[in-house]
Formats: structure tokens, sequence, C-alpha cells
């Protein structure tokens, strides 16, 4: 027989305790996270692009200067040439000091030769 007062109720309801955060609370902070990400992202490009294009500029204004420096160079080192071939062949006869030795039409530039 049951005992007096009846048999203890059945726990049949879940009694889970609280968790943490919803999911609908984790997906609002993903969603932040995410856009505060996308919007440095963003600055970061923009800084990006300024940076490149201080580069392209700085080298647009800096070609002329490397030019005239390699032109510098070249004209120097081409005065050491002659230098040294003048002094290479001082004993030879008529020997102009920078001249070409093609002299002949066989040698010809091409700008100088006709084509029919």
């Amino acid at each position: 027989m049951p005992p007096t007062g009846g048999f203890e109720n059945v726990k049949y309801k879940r009694n889970l305790p609280f968790r943490g955060p919803s999911g609908l609370a984790i997906l609002g902070g993903v969603t932040a996270i995410c856009a505060y990400g996308f919007y440095r992202v963003g600055l970061g490009n923009l800084e990006k692009r300024e940076l490149e294009r201080e580069k392209v500029w700085s080298r647009i204004h800096l070609v002329p200067l490397l030019l005239a420096e390699g032109d510098r160079d070249a004209h120097r080192r081409q005065l050491a040439a002659n230098a040294r071939e003048q002094e290479i062949m001082k004993d030879v006869k008529h020997w102009e000091v920078g001249k070409s030795v093609y002299n002949d039409s066989r040698y010809a530039p091409i700008d100088k030769i006709i084509v029919l």
C-alpha cells in the first residue's frame, strides 16, 4: 500500500541552470565585432592607398634627379674610358680617341642604311 500522504511527486521538468548568454546575444556580439573589424580594415585600406599614392608621386618627382645622376655617371665613365684608351693607344699613329673603329659602310648604323 502507498505510504500515508502518498508518494512523492515525480520530477519530470528539467531544472537546468542558466549557462551564459542567449544565441541572439552571441549573434549580436559577433555582428558588432565583425562590423568593427570591417571598419578598421576600411581605415587601413584608405591609409594604404594614401601611402601608395605618396610613394608614386615621390618617385615621379625623383625621376628627373635620378636621370640626371645617371647621365653624370655615364659621362664620367665615358671620360674615364677615353682616358684609358688614350693611355693604351698612345703609340699608335693616327688613332683618334673615342672614334668608332667601325668606319666602313658594312658597319654603318641602321638609320644610315637605305632599304629599297
